[in-house]
């Protein structure tokens, strides 16, 4: 997606001419196509396709352009695919969220966890309550992140060996931090409810241990905002998504279609 552009219900059509002319445009098979691709294979598509799925009861010509963006992303990206094997690691996860770009301003919450290095689970939705700091978003987030690890922890029990030691989980707020891992409750976070206190319960149980990971070396940055084309490439290197090509034409072929979905900087 384009750094800097928001979409919202503003860019829905405004007159009749407009709304028939998107009524002909397949706007739900296609967001319906891109669900398929980011739950597969594609997380680095999460978030443009939850963003542009808020808009299926009615779609505006820049929210079309928008998935067809996607499309021209996908078509350049066509051969890289979820490589695991390359290394050897336990589970970790990483935590992120974007506070207020969204008309909503609801915060978007974007975790994964990876296994050698590979992405196996990732999500990227808004959060269902409006956070009153960015403290408490983060907070938020890393709980959601850690039931989702928990659910984790016992799937590989059942298919492979059980995790015996913590699971990482990286999370880029200080104060966030602080909060789950020490008694540090004052005036500015007595109103967070008891229910998002559960990672502070993981964390002392040693299910967890949380890291302060840099907002640049975020993997899950990629799920909760639109980045530039240097940044994506980085993230989705990092979430394990690799060329499988065998030939240099193929490659340059490749880096030729991000160059052009990428547009001009």
């Amino acid at each position: 997606m384009i750094t800097g552009i928001s979409y919202t219900s503003k860019d829905s059509p405004s007159d009749k001419t407009e709304a028939a002319q998107m009524v002909k445009m397949p706007y739900r098979e296609a967001i319906g196509s891109l669900m398929y691709a980011s739950v597969a294979t594609c997380p680095d598509i999460s978030f443009a396709v939850s963003t542009l799925s808020q808009f299926l009861k009615n779609p505006g010509e820049g929210h079309w352009e928008a998935v067809k963006r996607v499309f021209r992303y996908l078509a350049g990206t066509w051969g890289h695919e979820l490589m695991y094997g390359g290394e050897k690691h336990t589970l970790i996860g990483y935590t992120d969220v974007d506070g207020s770009s969204q008309d909503h301003r609801r915060a978007i919450t974007g975790h994964t966890f990876l296994i050698d290095g590979v992405a196996i689970l990732g999500s990227s939705k808004k959060q269902e309550l409006v956070a009153l700091s960015t403290a408490k978003a983060e907070y938020i987030a890393a709980t959601h992140a850690a039931k989702e690890g928990i659910w984790l922890h016992r799937l590989i029990g059942e298919l492979f060996d059980t995790i015996n030691e913590p699971t990482t989980l990286y999370c880029d707020n200080q104060a966030a931090l602080t909060l789950a891992t020490m008694d540090n409750f004052h005036v500015w976070t007595k109103h967070i409810d008891i229910c998002y206190h559960f990672i502070r319960q993981e964390v002392t149980s040693g299910t967890f241990t949380l890291i302060y990971c840099p907002t640049s070396d975020m993997v899950t940055d990629i799920l909760t905002k639109a980045l530039p084309g240097w940044k994506v490439k980085e993230h989705t290197a990092a979430l394990g998504l690799c060329s499988a090509c065998r030939g240099v034409q193929k490659c340059t072929g490749i880096l030729a279609g991000m160059e052009r979905a990428e547009g001009p900087e």
